[in-house]
């Protein structure tokens, strides 16, 4: 903008070929005003391309840095989670014969759907945030058509300021992702919808997170979280089927010997339980018991998932940020180059007509 205010001013000031003779002289300097302030302007604002480059690189630095520490939660946290899928496998092959009454396996019609809706704390980072918004959003729209209910449940400040300023969203919480999410923030997300889902507020749970596949690749993912069935698909009262064409669904079978994680997309390797093995409580109580911890493991997982995802955006928004000042620099750089020359020429210019005048 300032370059082209700038071209406007230059071409109207030489676009004046005819003048009194009385006011050329000063007309001429005005302009040579003019031109040293359209040079002290675009100076100024190579200057401040510049510092808005070292802060764009700083800040790719800093979200590279995060990124890889992010990057190691996921993968120090699968051990864990691994283990836990080999244990619940061990308990369901104990179990496969009896009639398992947990909780957050009961599956009921869906009047009500609890949205966790899982954004950043924080801009910059392109695209990503909005991503998720018009996703949850298009969601929202699907189930109202539905008839069924809709609680919006807001992680990261991001998803809260924009769903709370909009009345036709039911907010019930709100959550910070943090810049480190741990077990506690996991907790605290899988008490709020433990609570709800078994009030029966909610007759179903489900994510809307960014999965992280790679540094310059993400993608937004809706995720039932809850009720853990093996059946995969779950209707309203209409018996109209609510699941997401791309859905992604947590389910408790087994499935050709082994514990089927539809969410992995791959089988773990498990073993069964040493047969001589004695459970000190029924198997049932053992699975009640380990459910939610295999919830709050699922929930933590997003919760890494998604702030790698959100750092990644961030690097590669501030990589392109800093190449388009780079850019932009280079293309002042040469603007005022040229009004320099221009304006040196002129000058002297000015003063071979005024040394031939004299000597005339």
């Amino acid at each position: 903008m300032a370059a082209t205010m700038l071209a406007s001013k230059q071409g109207s000031f030489m676009g004046r070929s005819t003048f009194a003779p009385a006011q050329q002289q000063g007309v001429a300097r005005r302009g040579s005003l003019q031109v040293t302030a359209g040079l002290k302007e675009v100076r100024d604002r190579i200057a401040s391309v510049k510092n808005t480059n070292k802060i764009t690189d700083a800040m790719k630095l800093v979200a590279a840095a995060k990124v890889r520490r992010a990057q190691e939660a996921v993968v120090n946290g699968r051990p864990f989670s691994e283990n836990l899928v080999k244990v619940l496998y061990g308990v369901n092959q104990r179990i496969r014969q009896e009639d398992v009454d947990s909780p957050l396996c009961t599956v009921r019609p869906v009047k009500s759907v609890m949205l966790v809706v899982m954004t950043g704390d924080r801009g910059l980072c392109g695209g990503y945030n909005n991503f998720i918004i018009k996703k949850s959003e298009a969601r929202i729209r699907e189930l109202t058509a539905l008839g069924v209910k809709v609680n919006v449940v807001c992680v990261g400040r991001k998803g809260s300021m924009y769903f709370s300023k909009r009345k036709q969203y039911n907010v019930t919480k709100s959550f910070s992702l943090g810049a480190a999410p741990s077990t506690k923030d996991a907790q605290g997300i899988a008490d709020e919808i433990f609570a709800s889902f078994i009030a029966q507020e909610s007759d179903k749970v489900e994510l809307v997170f960014t999965k992280f596949i790679s540094l310059i690749s993400s993608n937004p993912t809706i995720q039932t979280l809850l009720p853990m069935t093996p059946m995969g698909e779950l209707c309203d009262v209409d018996g109209k089927c609510v699941d997401a064409a791309d859905d992604e669904i947590f389910k408790l079978t087994t499935k050709g010997g082994e514990f089927a994680v539809e969410r992995e997309k791959t089988t773990i390797e498990t073993e069964a339980l040493d047969p001589s093995l004695i459970f000190e409580q029924e198997p049932a109580q053992i699975l009640d018991a380990l459910l939610p911890l295999y919830m709050n493991s699922c929930l933590l997982r997003s919760l890494q998932e998604a702030l790698a995802s959100e750092l990644a955006a961030r690097m590669n928004a501030m990589n392109n940020a800093s190449d388009n000042a780079k850019e932009l620099r280079k293309a002042l750089t040469v603007q005022y180059n040229k009004q320099r020359q221009a304006k040196i020429t002129q000058e002297l210019s000015e003063i071979v007509g005024g040394a031939a005048a004299t000597s005339g």
